[in-house]
């Protein structure tokens, strides 16, 4: 923690942000505060007079490096550089870049870090970004390597306002750069093939018909404020791309992919698999008109499927590792992806109190992956997601809305077109989350000269950035501060009613509603003013600890840490489970009342939520203003004391929170440390019973056990008296079965004993005969060994060698004499066997 508050220091103090010297925005331009007389410069974007987009980010992180954009500058420093050099002199690099000659808004860096796509108000440019080694250069200045791309459609001040910028995350290298306009097109850029001409270009607002009829259509129906790219992992959510209105409609493309891709192998079998199933599945209904059309385009989409299985390498055959194979999209398909949409909100989401509503302003798709827990116990064994769309609103309004029936590709063919208004996608509205900013800037002396601070909510332009370790948190910053939104004991819920099982009593004491919290403002209440937040970044870095970086206008960096938290808290493992099992099947209780109570209960203790917070103590949202606004007077006005006295009123409550946690924590240690007296009472107890029983009642406990040894001997003995006098009742006489088998064994008798004393053909006879053969012929075979022996003796001592081949013929012989005994051993021990006759060891064994 020491550390962080170190960093967080030394971000503070960094002259990486300061306002720059040279530039078009100098730092006492009131366009760098959000008030009355400067909303005009911060409304959203109109396609009619090509004004400038609202959405800022114009800082990232490279590793531990911090790249920042100041007017037409780009800065760069090393963060653990800064946390090593605590006394020394801080100091940054500036990015020499000729290219750009426009005030920077938006910067994004590509997957592999090299890349740094640049954007303003109507250009766009590419910065290749310095090697990690820049920080020991001498210069303070650098130069880099930058490219404007697609001069023709982004090069002019009078070019269509550039919405989004985004790098795909399948593209080839991660050079594929995707360009969102307001006038709803996307250009996909290939940065490594072609810097002026786009690759694929999406059309998301149709260009109007030029016709005598009139048609009722408002100019927000037609502008893109942002996109974004869905995701999943056997279906089309990968190859699809959201993009929503600035009146809040959705639309959606499917399917995309980056000329020159970059995809698993696995996601391709997996897709081939899932459109091979619903084929097989529609099969087995009644054929009807819309079951026909169906069928046409399952037929499209496994052609689809069906050429980028051919564009697999050899080795890629399912189910080999998946690897990342060089795609192109299929042109088998000559008509264009279709336009999806707009979406069904369903159920209609409501409306904010006292807000008359406002514009659109981003959208963000999240996947929510299940548990371990949850995994195993599904029926194939593989993980499910809950699949989320965010879309957030200029008056602070987030509508939390699941993708349940998740897009699928389609293609502007006609059977489309006649149908295009009848099968509209839907996204089911779960949520309307409100950020409180219309609460906040409604008050009874809000009016200020013949404007109100409620009308700054025009100028109000919230996005969304997603935590790169918790995909679950979601963060929303605006022109008052930054929200942030814990989903998951929502989508935990969700899953637990998805999948009824045991679990879902666990869940029940969650609340349904998402966790909203406000961790900064910026918004002053005395001058009725904000400095809006331009950056926002989370660090995904050993080296640096897992905390908030987030920049104002007025270039007021602030940063505290947050709290990790682990994956699974709530869910219990299969280790208490089988514990649970074992305990309940093996030490069933025989009365009502259990031998030990325990005064911790049954249910493990949870500690209060105050304590659980991500952003620690206190939760009230962080103030920051701009450096000077501590130097000027301060006036105090009844804004002024109604805002002091909400801010003590909530730390009032939140020290009486905390001093009740710190009661009921302490009042849990103390009954904690009373049960473990009363266990090690009730252990000691055990054990003088344990040793009561191994020393006085041992011999009785023993002399007992030989007594029921003994009885149970008697008991065999007698069952086996009744059964025999059982079986002689039931079945007084032979059965057929039973006469058999004893005739078989006089059969056998005869044949080893013989049918009369003299019966040479008899087993006994032939062994006998055996014997006596055996007995005459081994004194020989001794004699012959013996002689054999002492030549073998003679012929070593006179002769040492022998020649290679007497060896050999020597080997030979004595290995078929050696293999007839064997023989007649194995013969011999096999006929004493049959006629259970011992027999003594083998003259040679001996």
């Amino acid at each position: 923690m020491d550390n962080d508050d170190t960093l967080a220091t030394l971000l503070n103090s960094h002259p990486i942000f300061s306002t720059p010297s040279k530039t078009f925005l100098p730092s006492h331009d009131s366009s760098l505060e959000l008030s009355t007389n400067t909303l005009s410069s911060f409304k959203p974007a109109n396609v009619s007079d090509n004004s400038a987009t609202g959405r800022r980010q114009v800082m990232v992180l490279r590793d531990t490096d911090l790249i920042l954009a100041a007017g037409k500058e780009l800065r760069i420093t090393s963060l653990s550089d800064a946390k090593a050099r605590r006394s020394h002199t801080k100091n940054y690099k500036t990015l020499h870049t000729p290219n750009i000659q426009f005030k920077i808004d938006q910067i994004t860096l590509n997957s592999s870090g090299k890349l740094l796509a640049v954007a303003g108000a109507f250009q766009l440019a590419v910065v290749v970004l310095p090697r990690a080694g820049y920080s020991r250069l001498v210069p303070d200045i650098i130069d880099c390597k930058s490219i404007q791309i697609g001069q023709f459609y982004h090069g002019l001040d009078s070019a269509v306002p550039i919405a989004k910028i985004e790098w795909h995350p399948w593209g080839e290298a991660g050079s594929t750069l995707m360009v969102m306009t307001i006038d709803g097109k996307l250009r996909e850029y290939d940065i490594s093939v072609d810097t002026e001409e786009p690759q694929q270009v999406l059309t998301f607002a149709p260009e109007k018909k030029a016709g005598r009829s009139f048609v009722a259509e408002d100019a927000s129906e037609r502008e893109v404020v942002a996109f974004t790219l869905g995701k999943g992992k056997a279906d089309w959510g990968p190859l699809t791309v959201y993009a929503v209105m600035r009146s809040g409609d959705v639309y959606s493309i499917c399917p995309y992919m980056p000329q020159n891709s970059s995809i698993p192998s696995a996601y391709i079998h997996s897709l081939e698999c899932f459109i091979s199933a619903k084929q097989e599945f529609l099969a087995q209904e009644t054929t009807t008109q819309a079951n026909k059309n169906m069928s046409m385009l399952y037929d499209y989409q496994h052609k689809y499927v069906d050429a980028l299985l051919k564009q697999l390498p050899p080795g890629t055959v399912f189910p080999a590792p998946s690897r990342s194979v060089l795609i192109h999209p299929p042109t088998i398909i000559k008509a264009p992806p279709a336009r999806q949409g707009p979406f069904l909100l369903q159920p209609s989401p409501r409306m904010l109190d006292e807000s008359e509503g406002g514009d659109a302003t981003d959208i963000v798709y999240l996947s929510y992956s299940q548990t371990e827990e949850t995994v195993s116990d599904a029926e194939d064994g593989v993980a499910e997601n809950l699949d989320v769309v965010l879309i957030t609103y200029q008056d602070g309004k987030i509508d939390v809305c699941l993708d349940v029936e998740k897009v699928e590709a389609r293609w502007k063919s006609k059977c489309y077109i006649q149908n295009a208004n009848h099968d509209l996608p839907m996204l089911a509205v779960y949520e309307c989350i409100d950020l409180g900013l219309v609460s906040m800037l409604s008050s009874p002396s809000s009016a200020q000269g013949s404007h109100s601070v409620l009308d700054l909510i025009q100028g109000n332009y919230p996005v969304f950035s997603v935590d790169p370790i918790h995909s679950d948190t979601i963060y929303v910053y605006h022109a008052f501060g930054v929200h942030a939104l814990y989903l998951r004991p929502t989508l935990e819920i969700l899953f637990s009613a998805l999948h009824p099982s045991g679990t879902v009593s666990e869940f029940s004491e969650l609340s349904s509603a998402t966790a909203v919290q406000s961790i900064l403002s910026t918004f002053s209440v005395e001058r009725k003013s904000s400095n809006p937040v331009i950056a926002l970044a989370i660090p995904d870095d050993v080296y640096l600890s897992y905390s908030i970086y987030i920049l104002t206008s007025a270039m007021r960096i602030t940063s505290f840490s947050l709290n990790p938290r682990p994956e699974s808290p709530l869910l219990k493992s299969p280790a208490d489970n089988n514990l649970v099992q074992s305990t309940s099947r093996h030490l069933e209780l025989l009365g009502d009342t259990p031998p030990y109570t325990s005064l911790l209960g049954t249910e493990p203790w949870m500690p209060p939520s105050i304590l659980t917070r991500n952003t620690g103590l206190p939760f009230n949202p962080r103030l920051s203003l701009p450096k000077d606004a501590s130097q000027r007077e301060f006036m105090l006005t009844p804004d002024t004391l109604r805002y002091l006295a909400t801010v003590v009123t909530r730390y009032s409550d939140q020290v009486r929170e905390v001093e009740l946690a710190q009661h009921g924590a302490e009042g849990r240690a103390a009954l904690q440390i009373q049960e473990v007296i009363r266990q090690t009472t009730k252990c000691r107890e055990l054990l003088a019973i344990v040793e009561r029983i191994k020393e006085s009642r041992r011999e009785a406990s023993q002399d007992r056990i030989q007594k029921v040894q003994q009885g149970q001997k008697i008991l065999l003995k007698r069952l086996d008296r009744m059964l025999q006098v059982m079986m002689e009742k039931a079945s007084p006489e032979l059965s057929e079965h039973e006469t058999k088998w004893f005739d078989e064994l006089k059969r056998l008798k005869e044949a080893v004993i013989g049918a009369d004393r003299y019966d040479e053909s008899s087993l006994s006879a032939r062994i006998r005969t055996l014997e006596r053969e055996y007995a005459r012929l081994m004194p020989t075979l001794k004699a012959l060994l013996e002689k054999e022996r002492r030549r073998h003796n003679q012929a070593m001592t006179e002769h040492p060698g022998l020649g290679f081949s007497q060896a050999f013929e020597f080997g030979e012989r004595s290995n078929h004499e050696r293999t007839r005994l064997t023989e007649l051993e194995q013969d011999v021990i096999k006929l004493a066997a049959k006629l259970d006759v011992t027999l003594g060891k083998p003259p040679l064994a001996k």
